[in-house]
């Protein structure tokens, strides 16, 4: 049974808890990553409207696009993806057992969001276009 992270983006920034039960626990430290997001969206709203535009910014994360590589496709962390989704305002909502694609407006690149550290930890580095 794979397991849905989700926090609806009304949820008040939790304080208090240890490094383990931030990175460690069952949620693999995603709802972290999405507070930091929403935190990051009050002092960085240039940052917000790329995000809302559909780009996919250079974050803390893998999964950004700084410039098009010859190669169109990527892997990305799921860490990444809920930084972005706090960015955007949007509710946390990510199955650690699923991958998802999105596509980069300002690059046209596709990063596929994974679970699976190595398919992004593995990547060859890539040339520019």
């Amino acid at each position: 049974m794979t397991q849905h992270v989700q926090r609806p983006i009304t949820s008040p920034l939790r304080s208090g808890l240890t490094r383990t039960q931030l990175w460690e626990d069952a949620d693999k430290g995603l709802i972290k990553c999405w507070e930091i997001g929403r935190q990051r969206a009050t002092r960085f709203p240039d940052l917000v409207d790329k995000c809302l535009a559909n780009e996919l910014p250079v974050l803390g994360w893998k999964g950004g696009i700084s410039r098009s590589l010859k190669k169109l496709e990527k892997f990305g962390s799921l860490k990444y993806l809920a930084q972005w989704q706090g960015l955007r305002g949007e509710d946390l909502d990510i199955d650690l057992g699923e991958e998802r694609a999105l596509t980069c407006s300002r690059t046209k690149m596709v990063v596929t969001f994974t679970p699976d550290r190595t398919k992004y930890f593995n990547q060859v580095a890539e040339t520019e276009a």
